[in-house]
């Protein structure tokens, strides 16, 4: 194992260093708390968002904080949920005096760290906390880490959408109701060609032969529903799209965002190779796609392989996605 770090132990704390010293305009961070905040908050009369997760999947969270997505974002241990006292912190320290909406993936520690907080928030500070679920991954109905659908790719356009939303004035439960609305309208599928090396582990996650591939992988290192021979890319992708397709009951004359996510270590160019041929079965199809992201932005760490979001969009949807937003991971129109 080869890893560009200085002590297992000490990754999440060094990487938290290097993105306050690279990112100073958009973000600050509370290394005590391993917080990452918008320089610019709290703002009065806004909602504040705040979300969080293990390390090992950036730039998802701590990359979209800043204007037009993420207050906060919380960073835990490796693969492993943050802590309520973490979110707590966040959750006061972004509340804008109109509430705070949490975005929570659908892991059981996630899910359970988030609800703590918000009932701690809400007696210690009297701030209002709304939360939703992301629970978006079609390959599995439940995991070890869940109950329920896993939160994957979904969750990176929903802080986009809701984001905005947020920035242009919109109330706790505006903000709430649309987080719901894009959730149930987004699916996703993923697959791996490697599986990948927790620093502190010393070790894949699981072993794959060089001429197999896992379908229905998670951003957790862990195996997918199904190991297959290797196959061309227009075969992987006609197994991710046609189960997302199918789960939002899209049809002809339905428009979509699309995101087509590397899981940390698959290059860019093998990325396009894949949009291509997901773009190619959604015309066929009849579907439009509106609007697209290609790259790395939900990761698991140096796995090779992707994963497929498809979020059927409105007008609204659409507005809030051109809006402009500046943060590390993503940003345009500033």
């Amino acid at each position: 194992m080869k890893k560009l770090i200085n002590d297992p132990d000490n990754v999440i704390s060094d990487a938290l260093q290097g993105i306050a010293a690279a990112h100073p305009d958009r973000i600050k961070v509370d290394h005590e708390n391993r917080i990452i905040y918008r320089t610019d908050g709290p703002r009065e009369g806004k909602v504040g968002l705040v979300s969080g997760g293990g390390s090992g999947h950036e730039p998802l969270h701590g990359g979209f904080v800043g204007v037009g997505m993420l207050d906060a974002a919380c960073a835990g241990e490796m693969f492993t949920s943050p802590v309520p006292d973490q979110m707590m912190a966040a959750t006061k320290a972004v509340d804008g005096g109109v509430g705070v909406l949490h975005i929570v993936k659908n892991y059981t520690g996630d899910v359970l760290n988030f609800e703590m907080a918000a009932e701690l928030a809400e007696a210690e500070a009297g701030t209002e906390v709304r939360s939703v679920v992301t629970d978006d991954d079609v390959a599995v109905q439940d995991s070890l880490f869940t109950a329920g659908r896993r939160g994957v790719g979904v969750t990176v356009l929903l802080e986009k959408i809701v984001g905005a939303a947020a920035e242009d004035g919109a109330t706790l439960d505006e903000c709430f109701n649309l987080a719901t609305r894009v959730n149930e309208q987004g699916a996703t599928m993923g697959m791996a060609l490697t599986s990948c090396t927790v620093p502190a582990a010393g070790k894949p996650t699981f072993e794959l032969a060089d001429d197999e591939m896992e379908i229905g992988i998670g951003i957790h290192g862990e195996p997918g529903r199904e190991t297959k021979k290797l196959a061309p890319a227009k075969d992987i992708a006609a197994m991710l799209t046609e189960p997302v397709v199918s789960d939002l009951g899209l049809a002809e004359g339905d428009t979509v965002i699309a995101m087509m996510n590397g899981m940390g270590g698959t290059p860019l160019i093998e990325l396009y190779v894949m949009y291509n041929e997901v773009a190619a079965l959604l015309d066929a199809a009849g579907i439009k796609v509106e609007r697209n992201l290609v790259g790395n932005y939900i990761t698991s760490l140096e796995m090779a392989g992707c994963s497929l979001t498809l979020l059927k969009v409105d007008d609204e949807m659409l507005r809030h996605w051109d809006a402009p937003v500046n943060t590390p991971g993503l940003r345009w129109g500033v």
